[in-house]
C-alpha cells in the first residue's frame, strides 16, 4: 500500500472555498506547486486554466493562476468551460497542464482543483503526492498572509470565447448523424454546461430546450441537474409528448444522465447498456469488454452477458475506470452516476456532451426511442445509503462493523451485492445493497449503517 494523499481525493482537491486548502494563501501555493513540478519536465510551461460557475471560481481561479505565473508558467485562460473542455484544450494544444476549478456535483460553498497533464489524463497518485509534499513544505515556509500579485504573461491562445468554441467544434465532429429531429429538454444545472450546450446543440440542429443557464454564482447544482434527474424526468413526463428525451449534466459537466419521453430516469447503467451494444454491433467493442465500478447494478451485467459482452469492475471514480480500460484496451467504460468514457476516439475523461450527442447519435441510427433500447435492462432494487463520519478508519479494523457487513454478506448468499466505502470527495461512509427483494434491501442497508453509524457517526 502506498504513501496515502492528504489533499487529493478521487477528483482532484475540494473543500470549502475560503477555508484550508481552497484559502487564497493555499491556492496561490498550489499554482507554484503545481508549476514546479511542470518545470520538471519543460522550462517553459503552458497551462490552460478553466472554472465553472461558483461564486468562489473566480478569485481561485485568479490565485493559481498567479501561483504557476510567478515560477514561470504561461497561463492561457478558457473562463466558464466544462471540465472534459479543459482536458480537450491541454492535449490539443500540446500544453503541459489543463487546471479546473470546479468541485462538480458539491454545494456552491465548495470548490476544488482538479488537473490534467498535457496528454489530457488526470494526474497519477503518485504525482499528485510529490505535489502534495511540495505544498505543505511551501505552508511551512510562507508568511502568515499571501497576497502577491503576479503579473500574467500575456496568453498566446485565442480568448476565452475562442478557446470555448474550439471544444464545441471539436465535439461537433464525433456526430455522424443527423440530429435535427430530436426535441430534447436539457438541464444545465446552472453550471459550466451553460457556457458550452447551447452553442454546441443548436449549432448541429437539435430542436433544444434548455432549462437552469441562469447562473449567479449560487445556484449551480441546486435543486437542478445530474443531481435531481427526477426534477428533468417530471418536465419532460408533464409535457405532454413534447420532447423525445431529456439530458442533465452535473456542475463542471464531465457527467450527464438522461430520461426518455415518458420521464424515467436512465442513469450511467443504461447508458452503458444502449452504448456496448452500439459499438459490438460495428465491431469496435474491443475485447467484447465494458468497465464499470462497484457502483454498477447487477442488471447491467446480466443483460451486457446476455449480449455477450463481458463486464469489468473497476474502483468507484472515473480515473480508476479510465485506468481499467488503459490496462485492457477497453473502448468503454463509465460509471452509474454517469460519467462515461469513450476511447474509441481521443476523448481523456468522462464528457457529459460527448456523451449526449453519442446517445443522441445512437437513437437516430437505431430507429428506436431511448426507452426500448435499454427497456431490456432488469435493474434489482438498490439502496445507497450515506453516513456523515468523523473519520475514515478502514472498516475491517472495526470489529462491529466488519461482523455486520459479514452477517449482510451471509443473508445474500450471492443473490445480490452489498459494497461499503468511503466518498472519495466528502467526509461520508456510503453503503451500497442490491438485493432481489427490496424489503431485504432497506434492512440490510439500515444495519451497516447503524454499525457505522454507532462507531463512527458524527
Amino acid at each position: 500500500m502506498g504513501e496515502q494523499r492528504q489533499l487529493f481525493g478521487t477528483d482532484g482537491i475540494r473543500g470549502l472555498a475560503g477555508e484550508f486548502p481552497l484559502t487564497r494563501q493555499s491556492t496561490y501555493l498550489i499554482g507554484r506547486a503545481l508549476g514546479h513540478d511542470l518545470l520538471r519536465t519543460n522550462n517553459d510551461p503552458h497551462a490552460v486554466i478553466g472554472q465553472d460557475t461558483r461564486e468562489s471560481s473566480g478569485w481561485i481561479a485568479d490565485r493559481v493562476s498567479e501561483g504557476l505565473a510567478s515560477v514561470g508558467v504561461a497561463v492561457h485562460s478558457a473562463g466558464v468551460i466544462t471540465t472534459p473542455g479543459v482536458a480537450y484544450l491541454a492535449r490539443s494544444r500540446a500544453l503541459d497542464a489543463g487546471v479546473v476549478i470546479s468541485a462538480s456535483h458539491n454545494p456552491w460553498t465548495d470548490n476544488g482543483i482538479k488537473v490534467f497533464s498535457g496528454d489530457g489524463f488526470k494526474l497519477t497518485d503518485e504525482r499528485e503526492l510529490a505535489i502534495e509534499k511540495e505544498i505543505f513544505a511551501l505552508l511551512q515556509n510562507a508568511p502568515a498572509t499571501d497576497d502577491a500579485v503576479i503579473k500574467l504573461p500575456k496568453s498566446s491562445l485565442p480568448g476565452e470565447a475562442g478557446l470555448r468554441h474550439a471544444y464545441v467544434q471539436a465535439l461537433q465532429k464525433d456526430v455522424s448523424s443527423d440530429l435535427s429531429k430530436l426535441r430534447v429538454l436539457v438541464d444545465c444545472a446552472n453550471g459550466a454546461a451553460t457556457a458550452e450546450a447551447p452553442e454546441l446543440f443548436r449549432s448541429l440542429g437539435i430542436q433544444a430546450t434548455f432549462i437552469h443557464v441562469s447562473p449567479d454564482g449560487k445556484n449551480i447544482n441546486e435543486g437542478c441537474g445530474a443531481l435531481h434527474p427526477e426534477i428533468l424526468g417530471k418536465a419532460v413526463a408533464e409535457s405532454a409528448g413534447k420532447f423525445d428525451l431529456g439530458v442533465t449534466f452535473d456542475g463542471d459537466a464531465d457527467r450527464a444522465l438522461f430520461c426518455d419521453a415518458a420521464g424515467r430516469v436512465v442513469n450511467g447503467d443504461g447508458v452503458l447498456l444502449a452504448a456496448a451494444r452500439d459499438l459490438h454491433a460495428h465491431g469496435k467493442l474491443k475485447a467484447d469488454t465494458v468497465v464499470s465500478t462497484t457502483m454498477s447494478n447487477m442488471g447491467l451485467e446480466v443483460a451486457l452477458k446476455k449480449s455477450g459482452i463481458r463486464m469489468l469492475r473497476a474502483n468507484v471514480g472515473d480515473k480508476y475506470v479510465l485506468e481499467e480500460m488503459l490496462k485492457t484496451g477497453a473502448t468503454l467504460g463509465g460509471e452509474q452516476s454517469g460519467h462515461i468514457i469513450f476511447r474509441d476516439g481521443d476523448a481523456t475523461t468522462g464528457d457529459g456532451l460527448l456523451t449526449a450527442l453519442r446517445l443522441m447519435d445512437i437513437i437516430v441510427r437505431a430507429g428506436k426511442p431511448l426507452a426500448e433500447l435499454v427497456g431490456d435492462l432488469k435493474v434489482f432494487p438498490q439502496k445507497i445509503q450515506n453516513v456523515r463520519v468523523r473519520e475514515k478508519i478502514p472498516f475491517a479494523q472495526i470489529p462491529a462493523i466488519q461482523s455486520a457487513i459479514d452477517a449482510a454478506e451471509r443473508e445474500l448468499n450471492g443473490n445480490g451485492r452489498i459494497v461499503v466505502r468511503y466518498s472519495g470527495t466528502e467526509a461520508l461512509a456510503r453503503v451500497m445493497v442490491e438485493a432481489e427483494s427490496a424489503e431485504k434491501m432497506q434492512s440490510l442497508a439500515a444495519e451497516i449503517a447503524a454499525a457505522i453509524q454507532k462507531a463512527l457517526g458524527v
